[in-house]
């Protein structure tokens, strides 16, 4: 796959999948070595690497980024401290809400991540507010509306998509087929994949284009977004781009009852359908080993020069756990503090 990227921007993008990718396992592991330390839901996108940095790739600095509650990856593209939003997972004063958010509930104004929800669906709607209201300022800004295939099902999916159509909204939906929603396989659910059509199929239904395209390679991913931001740029309405991976982790972790620690089960495919054959596939396309398969043959990066990016990605990511754990908790006389109703 070849596009007008620089040697630059193929390490930038290389680094920040390492990057997002290590601190998916910081968290995954916490579980394991520090017991308790992290409380409730936590949902890891490990397997949609290419497809959040090869999208954020096409952005401008001061355009929306708006993803559902799988949403670590998005904010360390913009920015976002890791050390702050690893401190919002272990729901300590130092987190990017000072601990009232966790995993689910991010949030970065400043680098135009207004936040996110916990609701399946809610931030698609949310997105569309955030083009809306771009569009009637005329701020030259679009958004990026990431959300899974489950939330494809959702009425607000629909409703919004139905909006973003008419109203020529400033928005790329990018629908991210995991293949799962939550523990049910995709051809189970979704009428489209029943059918055996993609699912970019359902922008059909609002006259807009829709593209699939593989989501593990983040070139092919850039490509893809880049026609869909131009087009949003000059005022001609959305796209629906399917951006198809696997997700390498389980749905989210189990929620067990003191003193057992929560963890995460095994995937799906292996846990729900006992299908080890259709996992080990999917851990054989790892989007992080096909690109750094990449940039090695095209003599982009060395083997030693991708290793020392690893290690600094790993060290990042490690100085960040240190980080949250150090941080102290909320008191017990701030627990109403942002309640507003």
């Amino acid at each position: 796959m070849t596009t007008n990227l620089g040697n630059d921007r193929l390490i930038w993008m290389y680094i920040q999948m390492a990057r997002i990718r290590q601190f998916e396992e910081h968290v995954k592991r916490t579980f394991l070595e520090h017991p308790g330390a992290m409380r409730g839901h936590t949902h890891l996108a490990d397997g949609a690497e290419a497809s959040i940095v090869g999208a954020l790739a096409t952005r401008n600095s001061e355009d929306f980024v708006m993803p559902t509650y799988r949403c670590h990856g998005q904010p360390i593209v913009l920015g976002t401290s890791p050390r702050k939003m690893m401190a919002e997972l272990y729901g300590r004063k130092d987190g990017l809400c000072k601990g009232f958010g966790g995993s689910m509930h991010l949030s970065d104004p400043e680098r135009y991540f207004p936040g996110t929800s916990a609701i399946v669906g809610q931030s698609i709607a949310h997105a569309a507010g955030a083009a809306l209201t771009a569009q009637v300022k005329n701020t030259g800004q679009i958004v990026y509306s990431f959300f899974g295939d489950g939330s494809s099902k959702q009425g607000a999916f629909f409703e919004t998509l139905n909006m973003a159509a008419v109203w020529k909204l400033p928005i790329i939906f990018i629908l991210e087929n995991n293949e799962y929603q939550a523990y049910t396989h995709v051809s189970l659910e979704d009428a489209n994949a029943a059918a055996g059509d993609p699912l970019s199929k359902k922008a059909e239904a609002f006259s807009i284009p829709g593209f699939t395209v593989d989501g593990t390679d983040p070139l092919k991913v850039y490509a893809e977004v880049a026609k869909a931001a131009e087009r949003a740029r000059r005022g001609l309405g959305p796209t629906l781009i399917e951006s198809k991976f696997y997700r390498l982790s389980a749905h989210g972790n189990a929620i067990t009852v003191p003193p057992v620690p929560t963890q995460f089960p095994e995937h799906e495919a292996i846990g729900v359908y006992g299908n080890k054959t259709e996992f080990k596939a999917a851990k054989d396309k790892d989007p992080l080993l096909l690109f750094r398969a990449q940039l090695q043959q095209q003599s982009v990066l060395t083997e030693n020069e991708l290793k020392r990016m690893d290690d600094s990605a790993r060290a990042e990511m490690d100085d960040a756990v240190a980080f949250a754990l150090a941080s102290p908790l909320p008191a017990p006389e701030e627990a109403l503090n942002y309640v507003y109703a």
